[in-house]
Formats: C-alpha cells, structure tokens, sequence
C-alpha cells in the first residue's frame, strides 16, 4: 500500500489520494443490459432461460425453489452455520425492530388534525449475489426488515450453481422470514424479471441488493424506464476508511482494511494517522497476513488503489473522513464516542479497538446494506424504513376550517392560484 503524507500535499495531490477506482459504464455494457431488458420484456421467462444458460452455465426448467430444495438446503447446511444464521437473525430483528417509525399526530391549530402514517411497499424484490462466494448474510438483511415492514410480497434472487441448485445457507436464511419466494435468477437478466415481472416472476415496486456492474446498472436502467420501479441506494465497490491513533493495535487495523479488500479487486481501503510508527507497523501487518489470504490475489489487486495516510492530528483526520463519505468508518482511536457527534458522513460507524466491521457484516444487529461511492453524503443504510413509505393525513372541521382557511387563502391569491383560494373560501362562507 502506497504510503502519503497528507501535508505535504497541495489540494489537487490530496483530491487524487481520495479518488475512488474508477468504475465507467461502458457502452457495451449499457448496451448489453438495455438488450436484456427488451429480450424478458418480449420474450419472457424463455429469455431468462437462455440467459441463464449462458452467464450461468444451467439450463432450469423451473425457476422457482421448491419446498423440497429448502428441506434439501436444511440438511446441507452444517449445524453450527445453522445456529450462527439463526442468532444473527436475531440481533438484526432486535435492532430494525427499536428502529421501526412510528406513526404520530399533531393538532396543528383547533379543529385540524395532521397524521403521518407507514405503509409497507406491496412487492418488493431483493438481490442477493453469488459471484466468487455466496452471501446468506444479504440475504439476511434484506429479508428481516422486508417481513418487519409488512411488504406483502417478497421476492429474493440469487444466481444459481452449476447443479441447478441455489446455495442452501443463502436459502436458510431467506427462510428467517417466511413466505419469501426465492428465484433462481442472478445477473441483469434477474434485475429485469424482477422490474418488469413474466409468466413466473413477479413484478415488483422496488429493488434492493448489491450486485455487480452489470447488476448496478440493470437497477439503474431499471429506475428509469416507462412506469420504472425504484432502487434501494447508488451501488458500487466496497470500502472502508480507518481513523487510528498511536494507541491501536496494528495486527487488527491491518486485519480491518483486509476484510474490505479481499470482497473484490475494485474495493477501496484507506488508513488515517497521526502516528508515523503506527502507519509502518500497519504496512508490515499487511504483508504479512495478506501473504496468509487464501483471497490474496484479489485483496492485492485492491490495495493497489488503497493508501496509508499520515495527518496531522485526529481531527483532520475527521475532516478528510468527512470530505470521503465511507461506506464503512472504523475510529479505532482513545475514546472514539467523544469524536462520533463530529463525523456527518458514513454509512457506518465502527467505534474502538474491538469493534471489527466484519461484526457489521454479520450479526451486530446494523444492516451492511450501505452506500458507497461517497452516497454517504445524503443517502442512509438500509432499514425498515426503506421498505414502507409514509402517507401524511390531515382532517378539519368547520372550527379547523375557520382557525386555518384565512391563511390558505391568502397564500393560494398571492400565488395566483384562484380555485385554490375558492375551495377555501366556500368553506368559510358555509363554516360562517
């Protein structure tokens, strides 16, 4: 990894040390999803047969998991990967359960009533990847807030093996919340059966799920077609940012920045210090235990693009994090809840030594659904709240009407809007 000192650095050096790898959307690429999308859309689940024989090597008659594939999966899976599934599930249930929004109401003046109340998103569809290994933990949370939201239809895709079977721990933890139907599907070809719907998959209202470029892009595509669905968050490469001071230990800031790298060559990790001796002992760390990776090539590939940064002091550290916009922010520094109400920007927080991320991951509880990208800026990790929309109801009677119409009509006559300010009007004239 490339070591910078972040002083020595004039704003267009430090802008380029900050640069994320560049992820273009080819021409090729748009084009090969818009494609996919037109074939399902004409041709239906026999297109999605043909795509799945070429991308995925298996020719399915049937897309759909059947009971017995889930009773197959329960047998397959061994049993302390079962027990790790289910205690996970817990603590993530736990977690999005505290953070459900309530439905609350306010007289704004006598007589009038403002509600705002949550509905569930009817159909929802959720992607969860394959590639180099299976993710039963997306599986996870992206499921239990679905169920906690009250979504009526769930459908879950995820690309099949070469036996024709799905992963069964990425089945098993689907099956953390009932009723979800789960598709042999993965790819663009599953983002377009999802957001258009065939004979067999449902059309669904919104998508979430980490994917690939070509799946980032289906979901794009997807959002802004005719009568297009919406998306969960902007998706892109992993990546993880570490605030560590002289007092952490090197071996788990090493281990940190790591975990992030080895998710794929175009991940991103970057290290912020105040410490010279801590910075050299975390390049040695990483030597020595990526050299130990049975993912080793693909963690190298991505520290390529990665940085140990030497800073003044914690706080600028703080400020370059800001700047960044993490998906994932360790402050693994002495006393790091004093820093947390000066960090605006990240998708999600890690605080002290023994907080690795991987718990985010996994089973803390926190949905590691998150934006990349610099999305941290404005967008949030996924929740319960991602899976309903909210509805605001207001109710008048004629003393709501007398208390508040005088103010309407004035503002509707100062925009012009005459039938606005008459609608009002009748109602005080009958209230009279």
């Amino acid at each position: 990894m490339k070591r910078i000192d972040w002083n020595a650095l004039d704003e267009g050096a430090r802008a380029a040390v900050l640069q994320r790898p560049v992820q273009a959307v080819s021409d090729a690429l748009r084009a090969g999803v818009q494609a996919i999308f037109d074939d399902v859309a004409t041709r239906g689940d026999a297109a999605l047969r043909e795509f799945t024989a070429k991308f995925d090597g298996v020719t399915l008659d049937d897309f759909e998991v059947g009971e017995d594939e889930f009773a197959r999966a329960r047998e397959q899976v061994p049993a302390n990967v079962q027990a790790a599934i289910a205690e996970a599930a817990s603590r993530i249930e736990a977690f999005h359960r505290a953070g459900i929004a309530r439905p609350y109401e306010v007289e704004t003046a006598p007589g009038l009533l403002c509600r705002r109340v949550q509905r569930p998103i009817p159909r929802v569809g959720l992607y969860v990847p394959a590639g180099s290994a299976p993710l039963p933990s997306t599986a996870l949370m992206l499921c239990i807030p679905a169920r906690l939201a009250g979504c009526r239809d769930v459908t879950l895709c995820t690309p099949p093996r070469k036996d024709g079977s799905a992963d069964p721990a990425v089945l098993l933890a689907a099956r953390q919340a009932p009723g979800v139907r789960v598709f042999k599907l993965g790819g663009a070809q599953a983002i377009a059966a999802m957001a258009q719907g065939t004979a067999r998959v449902p059309r669904c209202d919104k998508l979430f799920g980490p994917g690939n470029a070509w799946v980032d892009e289906a979901k794009r595509q997807a959002a802004q077609r005719p009568g297009g669905i919406a998306i969960d968050m902007p998706a892109g490469p992993s990546e993880v940012l570490v605030i560590a001071d002289r007092g952490a230990n090197a071996a788990f800031v090493a281990a940190d920045l790591l975990s992030q790298a080895e998710h794929g060559p175009d991940s991103q990790v970057l290290l912020l210090t105040d410490s010279a001796a801590l910075l050299e002992a975390v390049a040695l760390e990483v030597d020595a235990q990526l050299a130990r990776l049975p993912r080793a090539d693909i963690a190298r590939r991505a520290l390529e693009a990665s940085r140990l940064v030497l800073v003044r002091d914690i706080e600028q550290a703080i400020a370059i994090s800001d700047a960044y916009a993490p998906e994932h922010l360790i402050l693994a520094v002495r006393e790091p809840r004093a820093w947390l109400e000066r960090i605006g920007n990240a998708g999600s927080i890690f605080l002290g030594d023994w907080t690795p991320e991987a718990l985010g991951d996994y089973c803390s509880g926190g949905n590691h659904v998150l934006p990349t990208g610099g999305a941290a800026r404005a967008w949030s990790g996924l929740s319960v709240a991602s899976f309903q929309k909210a509805i605001t109801v207001q109710e008048a009677t004629d003393a709501g009407i007398r208390a508040t119409g005088p103010c309407a009509a004035v503002l509707a006559h100062a925009e012009g809007l005459q039938a606005h300010a008459r609608a009002v009007e009748l109602r005080l004239e009958r209230a009279a």
